[in-house]
């Protein structure tokens, strides 16, 4: 089967366009597998890691929100926010994770729970994207011939 065209945009800039042989994207309402071939779909994305494979390599974005469309031959990803996995910097999401479950431990007066329950989604989804590439490049390193 040939490989798809993906593209991930966001307001501010092409994060990432290039052929894919599968995509799974966080949709709303629970992950969203996407092969060459896919029917016409439009679709709401919630927050949570994106997954595009080409040929053995993983490539791992980090998503916050926005819509899909796929078609059988092009997946456009419209994302309120998105990041690439090796953009995140893991100590900066690790503090805004911290924060926000302390926010939501202590409840102050005045503060938006909401706010900090997305603030803490947020982070741990940079987390685990930026964690899964990690892992995937530590294990892929020590696989090679001797």
């Amino acid at each position: 089967m040939s490989p798809m065209r993906l593209e991930i945009v966001t307001q501010e800039r092409a994060l990432f366009s290039g052929d894919v042989d599968m995509v799974v994207a966080p949709g709303v309402e629970g992950e969203l597998g996407i092969l060459p071939g896919h029917a016409p779909l439009l679709t709401a994305l919630g927050v949570g890691p994106l997954l595009a494979r080409r040929g053995g390599e993983e490539l791992w974005f980090a998503i916050h929100g926005g819509f899909m469309e796929v078609s059988p031959e092009k997946v456009i990803v419209l994302a309120d926010v998105a990041e690439r996995a090796e953009e995140i910097d893991i100590a900066r999401a690790e503090e805004a994770r911290q924060r926000a479950e302390q926010i939501l431990k202590e409840r102050p007066a005045g503060v938006d729970l909401n706010a900090a329950l997305a603030a803490l989604r947020r982070s741990r989804v940079r987390l685990e994207v930026a964690r899964r590439r990690r892992i995937r490049r530590e294990g892929s390193a020590g696989s090679g011939a001797s």
